[in-house]
């Protein structure tokens, strides 16, 4: 009898790692923060135990429309400009390419009512859905969870077990806030990358207060604004700030596009960056670096986390019964120029 094929879980509990890991790196995704001493463990698990991956080997269930769609909680005015959106894409297409499935995407104007992406799957034009930006008053991703259709969430909500594939957020705001403590800022204000409905919003906010808990500093409401997802809403935002009795010398702005409208409006009223003014955004966004003063941020893989997702959603697909179902990818401070550090 033919010798049974080694699995990827094999590779992964022989590594002493997740499957996730085993993936992203024997499939080489560029942006995945994975240590190298990571990365030899699982190619020299593979090669121990002889595994090469296969994708013709994936199984193809019958009816099926080999098609994913991603559900994007963005205005199609916001979309097509936002400069995160074309790294994740990319991870998912070139996951759903490997493994011959096609991807559907679907931008959600912010007029729609909630759910109005359920249209793809009653109307059986998607296999499974990656929904990114989940919004806790969205009932309809619980309910088709509930009736078993295969769903992945980019971003994750608090009080569910839906699969799902993000950043630690949380975790990401904290490193931020206490690289400008560290500093030796006291009056740190943020301005959040998208309205408080948005999971990841909260996330970032909630990882802002606790650092400054953490540090001893009492959090002031008043430092605190609401980002939109793009520079428009930065731009206002800096100036609500600027106009404050005592203005934070330092911003944490949970979003590079965000911030590049906070930094030109910076510019317009003369307040030096990082004299007089520190930024730290989260993304790191390809213009990030190219900007003047360039953008210190927050490093998220953003390939990683659409190859991930589709991943993931496939094998939800396929019934390969997927143990790691809350997929978690590393962020990392990039230390730039507008924090004031010296590198």
């Amino acid at each position: 009898m033919p010798r049974a094929r080694t699995t990827q879980r094999q590779v992964a509990n022989e590594a002493g790692v997740s499957r996730t890991t085993v993936s992203l790196v024997l499939n080489e995704v560029p942006d995945a923060h994975i240590s190298p001493e990571t990365r030899q463990r699982v190619r020299e698990a593979a090669r121990r135990l002889d595994y090469y991956p296969d994708a013709a080997a994936r199984r193809l269930a019958s009816g099926k429309t080999r098609t994913l769609a991603l559900v994007w909680h963005r205005a199609p005015d916001r979309t097509y400009r936002d400069a995160f959106l074309p790294g994740l894409l990319e991870g998912i297409s070139r996951a759903a390419r490997r493994y011959g499935y096609h991807v559907l995407f679907r931008p959600v104007e912010v007029n729609e009512p909630n759910g109005s992406y359920v249209e793809l799957v009653r109307g059986r034009h998607t296999d499974g859905l990656i929904l990114s930006g989940p919004r806790h008053n969205d009932g309809y991703v619980r309910d088709l969870y509930n009736e078993g259709f295969p769903l992945v969430l980019h971003g994750r909500l608090s009080d569910s077990y839906i699969p799902s594939v993000d950043v630690d957020n949380v975790r990401g705001a904290v490193t931020a806030v206490e690289h400008l403590l560290a500093l030796g800022h006291r009056r740190i204000g943020m301005i959040t990358n998208a309205p408080l409905a948005y999971a990841a919003s909260r996330q970032r906010l909630e990882g802002y207060r606790r650092a400054l808990k953490d540090a001893g500093r009492r959090y002031e409401k008043a430092w605190v604004r609401q980002g939109n997802f793009d520079e428009e809403s930065g731009y206002a935002a800096i100036r609500e700030l600027l106009t404050l009795d005592e203005p934070p010398t330092a911003v944490f702005i949970a979003s590079d596009m965000v911030a590049m409208g906070a930094l030109r409006a910076l510019h317009e009223e003369d307040v030096g960056v990082p004299e007089e003014v520190a930024i730290v955004g989260f993304d790191d966004i390809t213009a990030a670096r190219f900007i003047t003063p360039a953008l210190t941020t927050i490093h998220v893989p953003t390939f990683g986390l659409g190859w991930s997702a589709a991943e993931l959603l496939i094998r939800i697909i396929d019934d390969d019964h997927p143990r790691d179902t809350q997929v978690r990818l590393d962020t990392e401070l990039v230390v730039r120029e507008t924090c004031g550090a010296s590198h």
